[in-house]
C-alpha cells in the first residue's frame, strides 16, 4: 500500500476499532491491512496501536498521529477540490424514514446533478448512531438526542399532532381535553434508546402534559406505527406534514387540537473529531436549504448538547 491509503487504514482502524471492518472498507485483505500498520509502525519507530482479541485503540502516539492523519487527508481532499472545483467520494448519511421518503429524495437528483462525482449511500433509521465506529458522515434526526461531542446544525422544527382514525373514534369517542383519555388506547411507540413505549404529550397553556395510555400493540417502526393509527389501533402522535392528506380525507382525524404537542426539533449531526470534509460540508448546506424552509425555522451550526428524542 502507498503512504496515502496507508494513512486512510489506519484512520479507519481507530475510528472503528477493528483491523477487519478496516480492511473490508479499504478493499484489501486482513493480513494486508496488518502488513501495512506494522510496516507503518517500524518505519515511524513507534507503537501506534493497543491490539486485543475484541478491540484495537490507539496509544498516547497514535492518537497524535491518527490526529495529523486526518487533518492532513482532509486537507488533500480541499485541495483537490480546489483544483478541480469538484466534490467527489461517497457520502454516507443516515436519516429519518419519513424525512428521507418526503423530503430529500424529491430533491436528491438536483443535488447530484450539482455534484456528479459524489455518490451518495442513504441510510434510514431512528436510532442512535456511532458516527465514527459505524462510517457515517452524518445523521439527520428528530428531537432530543443523548448528550455528546457531536456538532449539530438545527434544521427546523415540526409541528406536532394527535391522530387517530374514525373507527377508533367512533369506538372510544371524541376527547374534550386530556382528562377525557380515560378509556383511550394508543399505539406505543417503543424508544430505541429506553425500550419503552413514548407517552402521547398535550400542552395545556404552558404546561405540558405526558399521557402514557395503555396499548395493545407495540411497534418499533414509523411506517407501522401510522399504518397502525390508521387500522384504528389507537392514538398516535406524528408531525404534521405529510399527514395533510390523511387529514383531508378523513383517513385520521385530528384529536385534541387545542392541546397539540410541543413540536420537535429536526438536527443534522456529524462528528466534533474530525475537519469536516467538502462531500459532508455540502450535503450539509444543501440540507439546511432543502429541509429548513419546509420547517420554517433554521438556526447556526453549534456544539450539539442534547437537543427530546423519540
Amino acid at each position: 500500500m502507498d503512504r496515502l491509503a496507508t494513512l486512510d487504514l489506519f484512520i479507519r482502524i481507530v475510528d472503528r476499532g477493528s483491523f477487519s471492518a478496516a480492511a473490508a472498507a479499504c478493499g484489501v485483505s486482513r493480513p494486508v491491512a496488518t502488513a501495512a500498520i506494522k510496516a507503518l509502525e517500524q518505519r515511524l519507530g513507534t507503537r501506534l496501536l493497543h491490539r486485543s482479541t475484541r478491540h484495537v485503540r490507539p496509544t498516547e502516539e497514535g492518537a497524535a498521529y491518527y490526529r495529523r492523519c486526518v487533518a492532513i487527508l482532509a486537507d488533500l481532499e480541499g485541495a483537490d477540490r480546489g483544483a478541480s472545483g469538484a466534490v467527489a467520494g461517497l457520502l454516507r448519511a443516515d436519516v429519518i424514514g419519513r424525512v428521507a421518503r418526503m423530503l430529500l429524495l424529491p430533491a436528491l437528483p438536483d443535488f447530484l446533478a450539482r455534484h456528479p462525482a459524489l455518490t451518495v449511500h442513504l441510510g434510514e433509521g431512528e436510532r442512535f448512531v456511532d458516527l465514527v465506529r459505524e462510517g457515517v458522515d452524518c445523521v439527520v434526526r428528530a428531537g432530543n438526542l443523548p448528550d455528546s461531542d457531536m456538532i449539530a446544525r438545527p434544521l427546523g422544527v415540526m409541528e406536532e399532532v394527535t391522530l387517530a382514525s374514525p373507527a377508533y373514534l367512533a369506538r372510544h369517542g371524541m376527547p374534550a381535553s386530556p382528562d377525557d383519555l380515560e378509556g383511550h388506547q394508543m399505539v406505543g411507540f417503543v424508544s430505541s434508546r429506553t425500550g419503552q413505549p413514548l407517552p402521547l404529550e398535550f400542552t395545556r397553556g404552558e404546561e405540558v402534559v405526558e399521557v402514557l395510555l395503555p396499548a395493545r400493540l407495540l411497534v418499533g417502526g414509523v411506517d407501522t406505527y401510522t399504518e397502525a393509527a390508521r387500522l384504528g389501533f389507537g392514538l398516535v402522535r406524528v408531525p404534521r406534514y405529510g399527514f395533510e392528506d390523511d387529514v383531508a380525507n378523513g383517513t385520521l382525524i385530528e384529536v385534541l387540537p387545542d392541546f397539540s404537542p410541543t413540536p420537535t426539533s429536526v438536527s443534522v449531526l456529524y462528528s466534533s473529531n474530525r475537519q469536516l470534509s467538502p462531500r459532508v460540508r455540502v450535503f450539509v448546506d444543501w440540507l439546511v436549504e432543502i429541509i429548513g424552509p419546509k420547517l420554517c425555522q433554521n438556526a447556526d451550526e453549534r456544539p450539539y448538547a442534547g437537543v427530546k428524542a423519540r
